[in-house]
């Protein structure tokens, strides 16, 4: 039987937009056919760059360019920003994946479905860019997501700690104000896509909620000092608010956790 973890490999390497995409289904399907193994004792190898295509330019995030929501540029741009995150959102999933050993299979199959997800939205994405006279590459982007998988790579309890449940959760916060401000001036082809986009994200934070909180009960650590703790010493972003309480809630936020949040975004303004 095929490992799990040589398949997610191959789908994490695969740099050519179609291929990952092709592969990232063909995993799932043979995955819920019963067709790979998690059994294997090999270990990962040592976390590097995702395969990705020659296209887009990466940059610092202050070098992103801006523009302005309320003009067809600023429209694309934005189109294109969300569908850097979710191409990102592909490899993240995938990591989980290849690179966390001897879990339960149900962790493996939460991180599948959110692979398999997350290759969705991106080619909704892909789709609303080409009606756009674009497609992804044509503008520069940073990778801010990929440099926390980096940071955690040592640790599954660390990684659903900081990626989903920081990095990845801030579209929960501001996606309902994008979705408000396009809905306002008619771009309801772009609403469409964002709001299937923020159902499934609420989803995917949860999924990173309970496993961060499955490591934390193995360890016998209290979940919310220990997020805390974690959001101290390995997060030295800039964490701004207005926090979305009610998607973070439903996406398996303690009271506790958010007002660590706002504590943090108190501390650095």
């Amino acid at each position: 039987m095929k490992s799990l973890f040589d398949a997610a490999g191959c789908c994490l390497n695969a740099s050519e937009i179609d291929q990952k995409l092709h592969l990232t289904g063909q995993t799932a399907r043979m995955w819920h056919q019963g067709l790979l193994s998690i059994n294997s004792r090999r270990e990962p190898d040592p976390i590097g760059e995702p395969g990705r295509p020659a296209r887009p330019d990466l940059v610092r995030p202050g070098n992103v360019p801006k523009r302005r929501l309320g003009t067809k540029a600023g429209l694309i741009a934005l189109v294109h920003a969300v569908a850097h995150i979710e191409f990102n959102a592909i490899n993240l999933a995938w990591d989980a994946v290849y690179r966390f050993r001897q879990l339960p299979a149900q962790y493996y199959n939460d991180w599948i479905r959110v692979a398999c997800e997350e290759a969705y939205h991106f080619q909704l994405l892909r789709k609303r860019l080409n009606e756009l006279e674009h497609d992804y590459g044509d503008f520069p982007a940073h990778n801010g997501l990929w440099e926390m998988a980096r940071k955690t790579a040592f640790d599954p309890m660390v990684r659903m700690a900081l990626v989903p449940r920081v990095l990845e959760a801030r579209g929960l916060d501001v996606t309902p104000g994008i979705i408000n401000r396009l809905r306002a001036a008619g771009e309801e082809r772009t609403v469409a896509i964002l709001e299937i986009i923020l159902r499934d994200e609420i989803g995917h934070v949860k999924i990173g909620s309970h496993w961060y909180r499955y490591f934390c009960n193995q360890r016998a650590l209290n979940a919310d000092r220990t997020f805390r703790d974690l959001l101290d010493q390995y997060y030295s972003g800039q964490l701004s608010g207005p926090f979305h309480y009610e998607a973070r809630q439903r996406a398996g936020f303690t009271d506790a956790e958010l007002r660590t949040l706002e504590c943090m975004e108190n501390r650095k303004t």
